[in-house]
């Protein structure tokens, strides 16, 4: 009897034991925060690792998750400032920063978290056009996680990120979108079809234009050095008269044979190249013409005195030549 007593005692004494053992050391896991409460009043937070708390008095309040999370925001209905009905969800990233302000400062945390990002979701994108709403997707977030994050700064929490998921515009309104861009597109297809077409005559213009100049410059340059050429002709004419002036000046009858007989010589081409008709004989013969020139010579002697005056000198029209000659028709009455 007294055995059985003691045995009994014994697992009592040791079932308390380890009851207090358990109420007495904590072991908190990585990544977590757990308040403790001293006969219902915070008291301290016990960090990551093995933690010693006095039994019966002092008990685990909170077991805080201390990592980043996310929360879904579901679909919603968003009236836009013109008048536009919108559907828009997203995703929310908090983190808790203080495991006491988040566990006594607020009542069922995400809860809270959920609706403030609603609200403020609500109140971002209806203050905006849909145009603005479908293409600023970043901006709003950035406006959202600023008013989010500076609400629940007092309860310990930091709001790292807010993301919109999607925004889906009625089916009506969509269709009326893709047809106002297509219309745009065509738009702008002929805008710039035109603008090819102004180019490309602009061009075309510009490049006549300068054919045109660089052809009149051309022949100004092809007028002014058939100019010049004519010009230094004359000079070298000049120069050559001058030279058989001052060379018949000088008494030199040479000089004066060699210009009678150019000159009788180019004549005598001009007038057989001339397009007007008649009938001349010339002298073919290099004798009938040098005695032609020697009796030009010989006139140019008696000018200057040196003899007396020869006997006049046959017209080469009344000479016959011995091997030929060109004959032309007169020209009618």
């Amino acid at each position: 009897m007294d055995f059985g007593l003691g045995s009994i005692l014994v697992v009592v004494a040791v079932f308390v034991a380890i009851v207090v053992l358990a109420s007495t050391v904590k072991i908190v896991p990585q990544g977590y925060n757990y308040t403790v409460e001293n006969f219902g009043r915070y008291v301290r937070t016990l960090t990551p690792g093995l933690n010693i708390i006095m039994p019966f008095v002092e008990r685990i309040g909170h077991k805080m998750n201390m990592m980043e999370q996310v929360l879904d925001v579901p679909t919603q209905e968003v009236i836009t400032r013109d008048n536009a009905s919108v559907a828009a969800d997203g995703v929310a990233f908090y983190q808790i920063l203080d495991a006491s302000s988040a566990a006594y400062e607020v009542s069922n945390l995400q809860y809270a978290i959920l609706n403030l990002v609603m609200t403020n979701l609500r109140s971002v994108m209806g203050s905006m056009d849909l145009d603005d709403l479908l293409s600023n997707r970043d901006t709003i977030s950035e406006r959202i996680l600023r008013v989010v994050d500076q609400a629940a700064h007092g309860w310990g929490i930091k709001i790292t990120r807010i993301e919109i998921k999607d925004i889906n515009p009625p089916k009506n309104l969509v269709d009326s979108m893709a047809r106002q861009m297509m219309a745009e597109r065509e738009k702008r297809a002929e805008i710039l079809e035109a603008e090819g077409a102004r180019n490309a005559k602009i061009l075309r213009a510009e490049g006549e234009k300068q054919s045109q100049i660089l052809e009149a410059e051309g022949k100004r340059e092809a007028a002014f050095r058939e100019a010049e050429a004519r010009e230094r002709l004359a000079e070298a004419e000049a120069k050559a008269t001058q030279l058989v002036s001052e060379a018949i000046a000088a008494g030199d009858v040479q000089a004066i044979n060699y210009f009678v007989a150019q000159k009788y010589t180019e004549a005598l081409a001009k007038l057989a190249g001339a397009p007007n008709q008649r009938v001349i004989l010339m002298p073919l013969e290099a004798s009938s013409l040098i005695g032609s020139i020697g009796g030009i010579a010989e006139l140019a002697k008696a000018s200057f005195g040196d003899a007396p005056a020869p006997p006049a000198p046959r017209s080469p029209a009344a000479s016959v030549p011995r091997t030929g000659g060109v004959v032309y028709p007169k020209p009618e009455a």
